[in-house]
C-alpha cells in the first residue's frame, strides 16, 4: 500500500512563459517560489501553505472545451472580494455558480486556457 501524504503541486504546460507568469502573478496574485535550474523553462508558485503550482514550458495546442475543463480549484476567504478583484484585473470569467450544498465557485481561464476554480466553502462545509 502506498502511504499517501499530501498532494504536493499542479503541473500545468503553458506556451508562454513569461505571460503565464504576469497572469498567475499579477491578476491571482500567487508569490513566485525558487525553482531548479532544469534544461526547460518553467516558474514555480506558492498555492496555500505546502502546495504549489509548477508552469512548464510547452504548450502547443488549446487545452479543452469544455467550460469548465480541467481544473484546479483555490478556496478563497471571501468571495465578493475575490469576484470583484479578477474582475478589475480583467480576467476572462466563464462561469459563476452557486453548488447545492451552498459553495460559491468563479471558473476563469489563463492565457492558455486553463481553467482555474476559485470557492468559497462556507464554515459549515469546512
Amino acid at each position: 500500500m502506498i502511504e499517501i501524504l499530501d498532494l504536493n503541486h499542479v503541473a500545468l504546460a503553458v506556451s508562454d512563459v513569461p505571460r503565464s507568469i504576469d497572469f498567475y502573478e499579477n491578476v491571482i496574485g500567487l508569490k513566485r517560489k525558487p525553482r531548479p535550474a532544469f534544461d526547460f523553462d518553467g516558474a514555480w508558485f506558492a498555492l496555500g501553505e505546502t502546495r504549489e503550482l509548477h508552469l512548464l514550458e510547452g504548450l502547443v495546442t488549446p487545452v479543452h472545451e469544455h467550460p469548465r475543463g480541467d481544473h484546479f480549484a483555490i478556496e478563497v476567504a471571501n468571495f465578493e472580494s475575490c469576484h470583484r478583484h479578477l474582475e478589475e484585473k480583467g480576467a476572462a470569467i466563464v462561469n459563476l455558480n452557486l453548488r447545492p450544498d451552498g459553495a460559491r465557485q468563479i471558473f476563469i481561464e489563463d492565457p492558455d486556457r486553463h481553467v482555474v476554480e476559485f470557492c468559497y466553502l462556507p464554515p459549515e462545509l469546512r
